[in-house]
């Protein structure tokens, strides 16, 4: 019996290891299915993962680093497995002919329990993307920023000096103070120190711009630093002012860091702020501009640096080189009265550069001798107040041409100081006002606007601003103002200040008293931005009132409340209402009706839900906006094409589910019938609306701005004189066709004067079967261009059809005046143009999600301002691109496959 019991003992064990191999080799083709199905459920959730990854990219974000390695693992596995899987299928088509056992039974036994172990393998890789609830972190933010400078003339010394100082060099200096007058180059000083501190890496943690202009805000600086010292959001919203200064000051305390501050007015608390004490040397230091040195006192500045006129020799070297060495050596006379004017300016360099544009194609000497007997007129020194310096500045302002540039001019004033003022916007306003009045149609005014605006810009009245989208989306242009030239411009309008109240502008004033308004009785415009008014108990009575401009303010009409609904009723002789980003304004008084001298009505971004039918009643009206309205309900019918001297209609993107059907198609009827409308922003969403579009001659000739969201459009054809197109969604669109008239055009022998002369603004998106763009060969004066999502399209331009070939392309100018173009999730594209092309104006190059992409069509003497980046993972063909130019930026943001030198 004893001797059984082992034995017994061993045949069990040898029993139990058979029956777990034989399981293996059983089950294996179960085993292989099973598995097969949990890498599919892996492989789906690895996509959908891979897609919240990309998204977050594409806000700017960087993934993490274990997301990265879940992605790479689960490619990695997925190889294995499919290893595996063949392996599998093929030991089961090896076993024996007519029977279940496997050939090899070692071979099916060892692949039975590699299976087995790949599914738990799967099976963790499901459980760890499961938990990803965070994919990607915002991007750290450089430490210094670089700002744009042009070369400095005469700060050599005071930089060095601001310079040493940073450094310390055995001088413990927290802070530095640069005062003087407007104009004179503190701001280019600031900007300069910048500059420098991002070119030599001086160790500091961070280095902070901000511009605080007036009044000092503290909340605004605060925003400033949250944003820089990329505050946890949970620590910052909803948090108190005091709350959010712990905050700045915890993260402060334990940094090195410079802060710059633009243009103070008056004491910044810097406490209030969250700014650790300036004591600390070694942890802060902060260099600030302002006009006077008593806020160099009040903000204890350690060293004060006097920032003064230029010398002689520097001045002189500025104002020709504003002037132009063409127009200096034009006479001989002019040399000698260059210098004249030149010593008017008493150094200022604002001055300077004012007056020496202002002198700019200036070549006789009788006109120069015009405009120094102009500048004569006025006080030859600057002792330092701004009336000195408006005076000199005034000399632009009085060599514009005509009144009505003047009067568009002093109209930049009613924007905030450092607003970044846009085109579009700024001419229709102009054209509500009047001062584009000698021009037969909207059309012609847009025009002569973009030139006045020109002509500022050439006096160094304006500035220009780079600035890609504007705030509703949209391609645009930007200017404003200098706040030096500003107050001047309030202080022209002012009539040299002698009436204050003329032009009312309030930025930022938390209230505004009912007695301060009862003192605008008189005034002429009005500007309210973020300020709010008193609560007043008689609505106040404007006989003078030409211009109403209440943007970005919380404003309701309720009886007796803010505004009574009488208000209206006492503007009567008001041209201009801006009440647009009011997102509490909900409804609009039938009093509106009152207004019958209305030229000019925006409303966009507010929460109205129904127009009253009493706007019915202003027959002069020629601008109404109605951007981004989405709680408005369909017009009252009727009510468009009663408003018989419109010729701007701006509506898009405003309750869309609204604009279908019968009211869409009734919306573009009405705006047939009006005799003067030239101007038509709108978005259309379904085929019978479109037609009615394409039927109508004139309504092509009106249309600028277009979008069209249908999804059974399968041919779009274009006006030739639309301006902006967008097509979103339009999933069975295949071809888009030009059309002239009655005729449809398609791509033969296209004459040069029925090309999409004013087509400027392109964006596709969501056209699965759209296999190109070649009409855009017809659109010369295309700048900006977006396609994505159209997984069927394999070239932007097709060069080589047939048609193509016999239009004289070159002639047309093929992307010649491009300055942005984006390609996104375009799985399908090879080429965007099939020729060498030299893009003369490109700027900005975004390529994303293009894998099949190999060759951009960059011709060899393109030129750039910098090479382009070079990415990790990059071909080789991008690598022997050489372009070497100081014109032209161009930025290139590919993202690259890991295992491939594919760019995707």
């Amino acid at each position: 019996m004893d001797c059984v019991s082992p034995i017994l003992d061993v045949a069990t064990r040898l029993w139990d290891c058979t029956a777990k191999r034989a399981v293996y080799i059983r089950h294996l083709p179960q085993n292989l299915n099973s598995l097969r199905t949990e890498m599919e459920e892996l492989k789906n959730l690895y996509e959908d993962v891979k897609e919240r990854v990309e998204r977050e990219e594409k806000r700017q974000k960087k993934r993490l680093r274990v997301v990265d390695g879940w992605l790479r693992g689960v490619e990695a596995m997925e190889k294995e497995v499919q290893e595996i899987l063949a392996k599998g299928d093929e030991e089961i088509q090896k076993k024996c002919l007519g029977t279940c056992c496997p050939k090899n039974c070692g071979a099916s036994y060892k692949l039975g329990k590699m299976v087995l172990e790949k599914m738990d393998a799967v099976t963790v890789k499901k459980r760890e993307g499961s938990n990803f609830s965070v994919v990607a972190e915002p991007l750290p933010i450089p430490p210094v920023i670089e700002r744009q400078l042009d070369k400095t003339v005469g700060q050599d010394l005071l930089f060095g000096k601001v310079w040493k100082w940073l450094q310390d060099d055995g001088e413990k200096v927290s802070s530095i103070g640069l005062y003087g007058m407007g104009g004179v180059g503190k701001t280019t000083l600031l900007t300069r120190t910048n500059n420098e501190l991002h070119k030599t890496r001086v160790e500091f943690d961070a280095v902070i711009w901000v511009t605080v202009s007036r009044p000092a805000n503290v909340e605004k600086v605060q925003q400033v630093l949250f944003n820089k010292l990329e505050i946890p959001k949970d620590k910052w919203e909803g948090r108190s002012e005091d709350e959010r200064a712990e905050e700045i000051f915890n993260v402060l305390k334990t940094k090195k860091f410079v802060l710059l501050l633009d243009d103070i007015w008056e004491r910044l608390d810097l406490s209030k702020v969250g700014i650790p004490p300036l004591n600390h040397q070694d942890k802060l230091k902060m260099v600030f501009t302002t006009r006077s040195k008593q806020v160099c006192q009040k903000m204890e500045a350690t060293k004060s640096i006097e920032v003064n006129c230029l010398p002689w020799e520097d001045a002189f070297a500025l104002f020709q080189t504003k002037v132009g060495a063409d127009t200096i050596s034009s006479h001989p006379d002019i040399p000698k009265l260059a210098e004249m004017v030149a010593k008017e300016c008493d150094g200022l360099p604002l001055a300077l550069i004012t007056t020496g544009r202002a002198m700019a194609g200036a070549k006789t000497p009788e006109e120069w001798e015009k405009k120094i007997q102009m500048l004569k007129n006025y006080p030859a020194k600057f002792p330092g107040t701004e009336e000195d310096l408006f005076r000199v500045l005034a000399i632009s302002y009085d060599s514009l041409p005509d009144e009505a540039i003047k009067s568009c001019f002093l109209y930049c004033s009613l924007f905030p100081e450092d607003y970044e003022i846009s085109h579009r916007k700024l001419i229709q306003l102009w054209i509500g006002e009047g001062f584009l009045d000698e021009y037969d149609n909207i059309q012609e005014a847009r025009n002569q606007g973009e030139e006045v605006i020109k002509s500022l810009q050439l006096a160094c009245l304006l500035e220009n601003v780079i600035s890609p989208v504007n705030e509703e989306g949209e391609k645009d242009e930007y200017l404003k103002m200098h706040d030096v030239i500003r107050d001047m411009a309030l202080w022209l309008a002012g009539e040299n200040g002698k009436k204050k109240n003329k032009f009312v502008v309030k930025d930022g004033v938390e209230s505004i008293r009912a007695q301060e308004v009862e003192k605008w009785k008189k005034t002429q415009r009005i500007s309210l931005w973020d300020s709010n008014i008193e609560e007043l108990r008689e609505p106040p009575y404007f006989p003078n009132m030409e211009t109403f401009l209440a943007s970005c303010k919380f404003i309701r009409f309720f009886p007796n409340r803010f505004f009574p609904n009488r208000f209206f009723t006492n503007m009567p002789i008001i041209r201009v209402l801006d009440l647009s980003n009011n997102f509490e304004l909900k409804e609009l008084p039938e009093e509106i009706g009152d207004l019958v001298t209305l030229q000019y009505l925006n409303l966009s971004r507010t929460s109205i839900q129904y127009l009253p039918m009493e706007l019915k009643n202003l027959k002069k009206l020629r601008c109404l906006i109605l951007k981004n309205m989405y709680f408005l309900k369909p017009l009252p019918s009727q009510m468009v094409s009663s408003l018989s001297s419109l010729q701007l209609f701006s509506s898009y993107d405003t309750a869309n589910s609204y604009y279908m059907g019968d009211y869409e198609r009734r919306l573009l009827e009405e705006l047939e019938q009006l005799e003067h409308i030239d101007d038509i922003s709108i978005d259309l969403t379904n085929v019978s609306s479109i037609q009615t579009l394409l039927n109508s001659h004139k309504l092509q000739r009106s249309i600028r701005w277009l979008q069209l969201a249908c999804e059974h459009v399968k041919l779009v054809q274009l006006s030739l004189y639309i301006e902006t197109l967008r097509i979103i969604n339009c999933f069975e669109l295949q071809d888009v066709k030009i059309n002239f008239e009655k005729e449809v055009v398609v791509y033969s022998k296209f004459p040069r004067h029925q090309c999409l002369n004013n087509l400027c603004d392109v964006y596709i998106s969501g056209c699965g079967e759209l296999l190109n763009l070649t009409w855009l060969i017809f659109a010369p004066s295309l700048q900006f261009l977006s396609v994505s999502a159209c997984e069927s399209m394999e070239k932007v331009i097709d060069d080589e059809r047939s048609e193509i070939l016999e239009i004289a392309v070159d002639h047309l100018g093929v992307f010649s005046r491009l300055r942005s173009l984006a390609l996104f999730c375009l799985p399908e594209l090879r080429s965007i143009h099939g020729r060498a092309l030299t893009f003369p104006s490109l700027r900005y190059i975004c390529v994303f999600q293009c894998p099949s992409l190999r060759k951009l069509p960059f011709d060899s003497n393109i030129g750039v301002s910098k090479k382009l980046e070079k990415i990790k993972g990059e071909q080789e063909w991008w690598d022997e691109l050489e372009w070497e130019d100081q014109t032209i930026m161009h930025k290139l943001t590919p993202y690259f496959q890991s295992d491939s030198s594919h760019y995707k």
